[in-house]
């Protein structure tokens, strides 16, 4: 008998030990599939999803943060990252694990900082990272996070702080990538200690320690020599020291520097570096090829319309326009830079409070007012012209910003309800029948009664004849309208008209959600297909229930199918 416990026992230490395994290869086995596409691939997507759903099913938060994770990595769309993001955070903290919450936050910052480049949003999210990677046993996690912080840290002017805690990280990766790790530790590891060494090279420049940043330059550029994977590390070294030529009057050494450092930046849609690099580029060529000088600060201004996003290390890019424009006497481009640089100015002075005091140079807003005055006086002509495009690029960005937030409430309120849908397909829970409330009903017999002959009235989807009245039921399950009625108030808490109303939309929303055909279906024939009178009703019936108006569901359900490959 004690030998037969112990055979037990020992059998089911194996057969945890052999199904624990079975699931770890499970999850590395769908991850094989896609981890190693580009970033923004689509092509993953469908088994990140596949990866998300097997962890929800099993319940591991650590594997469902790391879904969402990849989720964020290769979605194209920067407010879908958010949206993943979001999702990665509120699991972690569910998880109730430090670490993991950590590295939720740790990732929102990363989008807020390189997909939108909006650093004060960034930092708060950092600092939540760092709060809860405090008492972390996790070194990488911790350095991460500080990487991290100082990177905003420097943006904002504060370099010598961040200098400090650039160091610390460029110690501890550079410790850790000699040591006998996993090769994607290693990996990992090796690219946080050029990344450091980049920022501390930015910092001692910007802290006119010239010599320390040429020398951490040439050490880095020297290791990178042998190494084939960090093609863009070794690009932000090449910018550094194109920049430091510049500075050292050296223009024939800087342009080919600059130019060599291009492509990766560009690749990697950098375009805090892009524009710096443009912006050392057309000072390096303006006396030789002004040309292509002012090519390259157009650039410049390209990537702050599109990103409304400028480094205050380019402002000079504006007043050498200006200047140029003023002086070949093209009132209309020195009227355009001149807009270009107030609206520079004006987003300096909203988001670098620390830095706005030190970058105004020449062109204070005073000045810029005044000069901005006598040239709309000069030409009246093309101040009416620029009013007339400025109210047209205001009112199609009002209604640009409109269209986004609608679609991402859209997309938002969709998600939510393909949730509920999953839930409730999974529990087979496709209408309420349960009850809400105790009975004051004095038959438990009957009541019990009525709740059978309910069942088998929604599973014959009776509910969808048009015109069915509370009679019609009461009459159906062998009551009255008077019973029939305190029994829905005191059992489901509602009205006959709520739960048939309810009844009728959760089964139209299963079958649009289940059944491609019904989603080319007319608003008209759906409310006819679950006995809804009218498309008006029926809208405002779907609407009220699921909080998404039918035509946005069918709508992102069939761009949701299509970005599956599910129909053409």
């Amino acid at each position: 008998m004690v030998m037969n416990k112990g055979f037990l026992a020992l059998f089911l230490f194996f057969f945890v030990h052999i199904l624990s395994q079975k699931t770890k290869t499970g999850f590395e086995e769908i991850r094989s599939r896609y981890e190693n596409l580009r970033k923004n691939d689509l092509n993953a997507l469908p088994d990140v999803r596949e990866y998300i759903k097997k962890a929800k099913r099993e319940s591991v938060a650590e594997q469902l943060v790391q879904g969402y994770r990849d989720a964020v990595f290769f979605s194209p769309k920067e407010y879908d990252k958010l949206i993943y993001s979001d999702s990665m955070i509120y699991v972690a903290f569910r998880s109730r694990d430090n670490d993991l919450i950590s590295l939720a936050y740790l990732g929102k910052g990363i989008i807020y900082y390189f997909n939108f480049k909006k650093f004060k949003p960034a930092l708060d999210e950092y600092l939540k990272a760092f709060e809860y990677s405090k008492n972390t046993k996790d070194e990488y996690l911790r350095h991460k996070v500080i990487y991290h912080m100082a990177v905003v840290k420097s943006y904002l002017g504060y370099y010598k702080d961040a200098a400090e805690q650039f160091q610390q990280c460029l110690t501890f990766f550079e410790g850790q990538s000699n040591q006998e790790l996993h090769p994607n530790e290693i990996f990992n590891n090796t690219r946080g200690y050029f990344n450091s060494l980049h920022q501390m090279v930015v910092c001692q420049r910007n802290l006119k320690n010239f010599s320390a940043a040429d020398s951490l330059v040439n050490i880095g550029l020297s290791k990178l020599a042998t190494m084939d994977d960090f093609a863009l590390e070794r690009s932000y070294l090449l910018k550094c020291k194109g920049i430091s030529n510049y500075y050292n009057q050296n223009y024939e050494g800087a342009i080919p520097l600059l130019r060599q450092s291009l492509p990766q930046l560009i690749k990697a849609d950098d375009f805090y570096w892009t524009s710096v690099v443009y912006f050392y580029l057309g000072k390096s060529l303006y006396d030789t090829n002004k040309e292509e000088a002012l090519s390259n600060f157009e650039k410049v201004d390209s990537i702050f319309s599109e990103h409304h996003f400028i480094v205050p290390e380019v402002r000079e890019n504006y007043e050498l326009l200006i200047k140029h424009y003023r002086k070949n006497r093209n009132l209309n481009k020195e009227l355009y830079y001149t807009d270009q640089l107030l609206a520079v100015d004006s987003l300096i002075n909203k988001d670098f409070t620390f830095l706005s005091s030190r970058i105004h140079g020449e062109y204070d807003t005073k000045s810029l007012l005044e000069k901005k005055e006598y040239l709309e006086k000069t030409s009246s002509r093309t101040l009416y012209l620029v009013i007339l495009l400025l109210f047209l690029s205001i009112l199609f960005l009002f209604l640009y910003v409109r269209h986004r937030k609608n679609e991402k409430l859209i997309l938002a309120k969709y998600k939510i309800l393909q949730q509920k849908l999953n839930t409730q397909t999974e529990n087979r829970h496709d209408v309420i029948l349960v009850e809400t409330r105790s009975s004051n009903i004095k038959s438990h017999d009957l009541s019990e009664e009525i709740l059978q002959n309910l069942a088998e009235f929604e599973e014959n989807k009776e509910f969808t004849k048009a015109g069915l009245s509370m009679s019609d039921l009461a009459e159906r399950i062998g009551t009255n309208t008077t019973y029939l009625s305190t029994y829905f108030n005191d059992t489901k808490g509602m009205s006959f008209k709520h739960y048939l109303n309810t009844l009728r939309i959760n089964y139209i929303t299963h079958l649009l959600n289940n059944d491609k055909k019904y989603l080319y279906y007319t608003i008209q024939a759906l409310a006819d297909k679950c006995g809804i009178s009218t498309r008006q009703s029926f809208t405002t019936l779907f609407y009220e229930v699921n909080g998404i108006r039918p035509k946005d569901f069918i709508r992102k359900r069939l761009e949701e199918l299509q970005e599956k490959k599910e129909i053409q």
